[in-house]
């Protein structure tokens, strides 16, 4: 008698196989509308790689492998590496290569332009790339931050400049002139400071000049120094001038290695591919940077740019959640039907991808602020949607990851095969929202930047467009001058980060979207809404709660993956 115990049926198939870009259609329709001239060929070919079973397979291994610290090699001597599966320099080598990290500013020069968007395409092929695999993008995110602060010493902006924006990628530790490809990370962080940076105490001693510029020797710890096998690093210490910012590579000129002592790699919750260490500085050589006593504006501006990609990171996070929970629904079966087909599902599939659309479209048009800093309505985006991105799209990102993983039930909560991904998704969700300033430090750069003269009228321009659209938002983006008035005192600024992200989101998919996700999206999010509403309004906390009115059938259809 044949053993049937052990047959296989009504477990799906994984997600594997498909174009990450041809099938995310919000992110399309947000590329045509934020920049109408780009050409999306390139990420149309990026998609169907991240998409392929051997790529999948390499975030796989570079997580269940993580890196290792090798202090000394054998016979005693310090090392200081870190040692990486080869599935990590596999998706370092396919990130560089699609030019996730320093390539925009060379194709930007000084202006960029909407007709080029390089920062618009970066973004977009960042978030796809999320979507496969977010740790390891901690190196090309800080890549992409410190190659314009390097115009502040112009001789190491000229050295390292065309390095750090090219397409080659080289792990081995030597001397920049050696290499065709060059990756830098940040140190600001210290156990005293947190966000605090002003607290730092590594200090920095003047030693000289040469080639490079005005040299310092650096003594100090960091408590976080993501990627300590970048080439280079930026660096924050207390000079005679203040604190400041300085260059400070692995491998000096001569090719000695520098005085970084790696102390330790965190052990974290999720982006277990990505090496964060803890180190000390002991005398190790760096180069100023810019003026002295500037480091905190110089960190302002990196912190600008990574707050940018935490958006886009979580989007992309947001997007591969839902098509994973799309995809399983659509082939497992439950009472009679396709779990897709069942009226809850629907209604949490939906909501999900109502938010999915929406990070997208906001996290998109914050890119676009960035290939037009000259215009003064865009460089006024720039502020004031930096941090209202990273404040609310961060925020959503855990519970959203949470409500998808619930839509495959168990299979969702286990690590291994195809559906583990969303188990690795949900540990990395609350990276970004803590990483480079976490909600109370983005509501208080709200405020910082609605106090600036031309910050309201350029917040009512942008809104303008959707002006009579819903009544919702009409009465949402009515209110918001007063609350913003009301600002005296900071309590209630994360509500402020909240309502002026739902009214941006909002104006933006009347925009980009069909009428069925923009009315469900006002219609959940704002049609309650009242200024003295301790939650917001009628809007619940859970999703799968649209009105029974809402068209399923059309929002469902935009958002499947494949």
């Amino acid at each position: 008698m044949a053993d049937g115990t052990h047959e296989v049926f009504n477990q799906p198939d994984p997600l594997v196989g498909y174009n990450l870009f041809e099938g995310n259609r919000p992110l399309r329709d947000a590329l045509k509308f934020n920049a109408p001239g780009l050409d999306t060929a390139p990420l149309a070919s990026l998609g169907g790689l991240l998409g392929s079973a051997d790529m999948q397979a390499h975030a796989r291994l570079a997580n269940v492998h993580p890196p290792q610290l090798r202090t000394h090699d054998r016979f005693g001597r310090r090392v200081d590496e870190v040692e990486f599966h080869p599935s990590y320099h596999a998706l370092m080598a396919a990130a560089t290569a699609a030019g996730l990290h320093g390539t925009p500013w060379a194709a930007a020069g000084e202006g960029g332009g909407e007709a080029v968007s390089p920062h618009v395409l970066r973004a977009a092929g960042f978030m796809l790339f999320t979507e496969l695999e977010p740790s390891i993008l901690c190196p090309i995110s800080m890549t992409y931050a410190v190659t314009p602060a390097l115009r502040g010493n112009p001789a190491i902006d000229a050295d390292w400049g065309p390095k750090l924006a090219s397409r080659a990628y080289d792990p081995a530790l030597k001397p920049w002139r050696d290499k065709p490809g060059l990756t830098m990370g940040m140190g600001m962080t210290e156990k005293q400071g947190g966000s605090d940076v002003r607290a730092n105490t590594t200090q920095a001693a003047a030693d000289g000049s040469d080639a490079w510029g005005r040299r310092f020797r650096v003594t100090g710890h960091k408590w976080f120094m993501s990627a300590p096998m970048c080439d280079a690093f930026l660096v924050l210490a207390q000079a005679p001038g203040g604190l400041t910012c300085f260059f400070l590579p692995r491998v000096l000129p001569d090719g000695s290695l520098n005085a970084i002592r790696i102390q330790r790699l965190k052990d974290k919750l999720g982006n277990k591919a990505n090496a964060s260490s803890e180190v000390e500085f002991h005398a190790a050589t760096a180069w100023l940077v810019g003026d002295e006593g500037r480091g905190i504006a110089q960190i302002l501006e990196m912190g600008t740019m990574t707050r940018l990609d935490c958006a886009l990171g979580t989007s992309g996070l947001m997007r591969q959640a839902l098509s994973i929970a799309l995809d399983h629904t659509a082939q497992r079966r439950a009472f009679g039907k396709r779990l897709l087909d069942q009226p809850l599902m629907r209604n949490v599939l939906a909501d999900l991808a109502l938010e999915s659309e929406a990070a997208t479209a906001l996290a998109i048009r914050l890119a676009r602020a960035f290939d037009n800093t000259g215009n003064a309505h865009e460089a006024a985006m720039a502020r004031l949607l930096t941090p209202v991105a990273k404040f609310w799209i961060c925020k959503r990102g855990s519970h959203f990851a949470q409500e998808a993983m619930e839509c495959l039930g168990g299979n969702g909560y286990v690590e291994e095969g195809g559906e583990g991904i969303m188990a690795r998704i949900y540990r990395e969700m609350p990276l970004n929202s803590i990483w480079e300033g976490a909600g109370n430090i983005m509501a208080l750069d709200l405020l910082r930047a609605l106090r600036k003269a031309d910050a309201g009228a350029a917040l009512a321009h942008e809104l303008a467009p959707a002006k009579g659209a819903h009544p919702g938002l009409d009465r949402m983006v009515a209110a918001l001058p007063a609350q913003v008035e009301d600002m005296a005192t900071e309590v209630q600024a994360r509500r402020l980060a909240q309502d002026v992200a739902l009214c941006v989101q909002a104006a933006l998919l009347y925009q980009t979207a069909p009428s069925a996700v923009f009315r469900a999206f006002c219609d959940s999010r704002l049609a309650g809404w009242m200024p003295n509403a301790p939650s917001g309004g009628a809007w619940g906390p859970a999703f799968g709660t649209l009105a029974a009115g809402t068209d399923f059938d059309a929002i469902l259809a935009r958002a499947m993956p494949r």
